[in-house]
């Protein structure tokens, strides 16, 4: 469950840290860590609706499992809890007060993950705890209904217990919808309710579960009801923003050096349909998505197709970058300027998060812009025909 927390990753925002000076340190988490040998704890930013956290604080613990961690002033936003010897984060909080308390005790068997933590002081926080364990008790739920469902057809069962089987398990999935309703129904805070749409249509998105997940035209109602709610949130008006969409306009044009140094721009591509993928090795997300990437680019290649790649990868981080690019096998064109979100292409395109990507016609226009797994193909073979 709490892996999930890290790496939940969905409608979007620009990734811009915000770490306050020393004496602006407006939000505080502390508490006390039980069963766990690590000797540091760290706080990390996650800028809304994204799955990459910015560490803002970190500090030793005590010899009794003690710690306190501060941030700068920052609007309602979700931080992630980690300890140094775990890649996840083991709790999550917002920061609708100045003070909360989480403590946590971890398994003796299993120092990974927690066996309980409270959270003190913080409504919202504590909202968005009971939204994750509810929902995830529905997912295990269905996978358990799967799982018996196959071993029964296996097994040659009658069609009917099948079928009670499967009954049951889309009761699970209409009653996870219905959390999710009731969730932002009750939410007040913008940072609650992003999390918990995000956290739900992320898991829609994943074939196995066949949740019913909302709608552009949903999505796009709840943060714009929440922007005006909330016009000061500034990451919500970039949601907001980047939720207009590009298609139908002209694609602004790329330069940027390939990884020999070699310019390449965007207008080299005219009279082919190309796929202006955006995309970061450090990018979980991305790298689940680029086998789809390369599938597509298999099958249509050799139909007036091009991919153009940009990365958003990190100064300093070339390696990185061609490294993954041949671990994925993207043999396609890959341009970057290693300039992270600072980079001049992210405010052209409007990118509030990635994997994204848009497709351009021979003529230059935009005509499709976020097109994952089997869209991706649909989109491709109706404009390839």
């Amino acid at each position: 469950m709490m892996k999930r927390i890290a790496t939940v990753a969905v409608i979007a925002v620009l990734l811009f840290s915000c770490k306050g000076k020393s004496d602006e340190k407006a939000f505080e988490v502390s508490g006390t860590i039980t069963n766990n040998s690590a000797t540091m704890i760290y706080l990390e930013h996650l800028p809304m609706a994204t799955a990459q956290a910015t560490v803002v604080d970190s500090a030793r613990l005590g010899k009794d499992g003690k710690y306190e961690l501060k941030s700068g002033s920052l609007e309602s936003s979700v931080f992630n809890l980690r300890l140094d010897r775990s890649a996840y984060p083991f709790a999550s909080v917002i920061n609708d007060v100045k003070k909360v308390t989480v403590n946590v005790t971890f398994s003796k068997e299993n120092k990974e993950f927690p066996e309980k933590y409270e959270v003190k002081g913080s409504d919202a926080s504590n909202k968005m705890k009971d939204f994750m364990f509810a929902f995830n008790s529905q997912l295990q739920g269905i996978y358990f209904k799967d799982q018996l469902a196959d071993s029964l057809q296996k097994a040659g069962a009658s069609d009917s217990a099948i079928m009670a089987l499967q009954t049951e398990r889309s009761k699970l999935a209409n009653d996870a919808r219905a959390l999710l309703d009731s969730s932002l129904r009750q939410s007040d805070n913008p940072a609650l309710t992003m999390f918990v749409l995000g956290y739900y249509q992320s898991t829609a998105n994943i074939a196995g579960y066949q949740l019913a997940g909302l709608g552009e035209s949903e999505v796009k109602k709840i943060i714009d009801e929440l922007a005006a709610k909330f016009p000061a949130h500034t990451r919500l008006a970039e949601i907001k923003k980047s939720l207009a969409g590009l298609v139908g306009s002209p694609a602004p044009e790329i330069t940027l050096p390939d990884p020999n140094g070699t310019p390449v721009k965007l207008s080299s591509f005219r009279g082919k349909y190309v796929l202006v993928d955006f995309w970061a090795s450090w990018c979980k997300p991305c790298r689940q998505e680029n086998p789809n990437v390369v599938k597509a680019f298999n099958r249509f290649k050799d139909k007036n197709f091009a991919i153009l790649g940009v990365s958003l990868d990190r100064p300093g981080q070339k390696d990185d970058w061609t490294k993954a690019i041949m671990q994925d096998k993207l043999t396609w064109t890959h341009v970057s300027d290693l300039m992270y979100w600072n980079s001049p292409i992210v405010p052209l395109y409007n990118i509030s998060g990635i994997p994204y990507n848009v497709l351009v016609d021979p003529e230059g226009k935009i005509i499709g812009e976020k097109l994952f797994g089997e869209a991706l193909e649909e989109k491709l073979a109706e404009v390839l025909k």
